[in-house]
């Protein structure tokens, strides 16, 4: 009876043993497979590069970290999203059309100090330019910046109040005028004056001005970010033809983590690891399929049959940083305003 019970013991034990170590292994499974949700505030030209982006990430991390992520997606005038984010709007990650928005979601107390040396370059993995988008055949016969405040000639760009890319717009055609015109200001907010009375309508970011553009027929030139300009042409083959102008400026759009919100939902480690992928290659290669630069040198180069690598190009260090140029030119009661004045 004795060694009966010792038997019968050592089964019990055998199998409490054999139900924690199963209990552990499923919580352990459970674990390795938990799903992540982050929300990337982006601008309104990146629908297509992060639709098919968020696709080969989510693939990344399930195979590197054995457990899912979604990617949320929002879209809008940089400017705009910025401020929403600002206000309460809760985003993971920001990819915002220039520094400065990102700058204003720090300013929110949102994202700590030095996130523009978080990831490469300056925090941007991709850069783009801006390019006349105008209907085939070139009827206006417009190919330079000049060219925008001829009398006839009708103008659309989205609104710098609202828009990243509009700004962009704005910065390079006033760096052509200041070579054209040898930095004589008053010529130069004369000839911005001549290009934004031909303006007929200002959208609140850069895809619906391309809609007015594309879709509304309205205009004869669209001032557009590179990519933009080359989804249009891809569509629409027959309707539209790119113009490169003599200058033009190097636009870097931003990315950041929000920490505030990460932190909050515990999702530091895979916002930080999706952006930071952004830098692999095969995400280059998605930019440049997308028609964005590929801030990779040799993935650049491979794209150098899409894109005019020889561009002459300013840079917002030419306009003294964000800061300034925003002061300058954005802010309230700035040029901008001061030059644009709707009825």
């Amino acid at each position: 009876m004795k060694n009966k019970f010792l038997r019968l013991t050592a089964l019990s034990l055998a199998l409490v043993t054999a139900m924690v170590t199963a209990t552990s292994c499923a919580k352990a499974e459970g674990a390795d497979t938990k799903s992540y949700s982050i929300v990337n505030v982006s601008y309104d030209p990146t629908r297509e590069l992060y639709a098919e982006y968020n696709e080969a990430f989510k693939k990344h991390w399930e195979a590197e970290h054995d457990s899912k992520v979604e990617i949320n997606q929002s879209h809008g005038g940089s400017g705009k999203q910025a401020l929403e984010v600002a206000n309460g709007n809760p985003a993971d990650v920001v990819t915002l059309a220039l520094e400065y928005d990102v700058k204003a979601v720090q300013d929110a107390g949102l994202i700590d100090e030095g996130w523009v040396n978080e990831f490469p370059l300056d925090s941007s993995p991709y850069t783009s330019t801006i390019v006349f988008l105008v209907r085939k055949g070139n009827p206006k016969n417009i190919k330079d910046w000049g060219d925008l405040a001829r009398d006839g000639v009708g103008v659309i760009t989205p609104n710098p109040k609202t828009s990243g890319g509009a700004r962009w717009n704005h910065l390079a055609a006033w760096a052509w005028a200041q070579r054209e015109y040898n930095n004589d200001e008053t010529k130069i907010i004369d000839y911005i004056k001549k290009l934004y009375a031909n303006v007929l309508v200002l959208d609140s970011g850069a895809r619906g001005a391309t809609n007015s553009f594309v879709e509304n027929k309205q205009g004869d030139v669209l001032l557009a970010w590179e990519n933009e300009a080359f989804l249009s042409l891809k569509e629409y083959p027959d309707d539209y033809e790119i113009v490169t102008p003599s200058i033009s400026i190097l636009a870097q759009p931003s990315v950041a983590v929000v920490d505030k919100v990460v932190d909050k939902n515990g999702t530091r480690e895979v916002a930080t690891e999706y952006l930071n992928y952004l830098y692999s290659e095969e995400a280059q290669r998605i930019a440049g399929k997308n028609f964005y630069r590929p801030s990779n040198e040799k993935i650049l180069a491979e794209f150098a049959d899409t894109f005019d690598l020889k561009i002459n190009l300013v840079t917002i260090n030419d306009f003294g940083g964000w800061d300034e140029a925003f002061k300058k030119h954005f802010a309230d009661g700035g040029l901008f305003d001061q030059i644009y004045k709707q009825d």
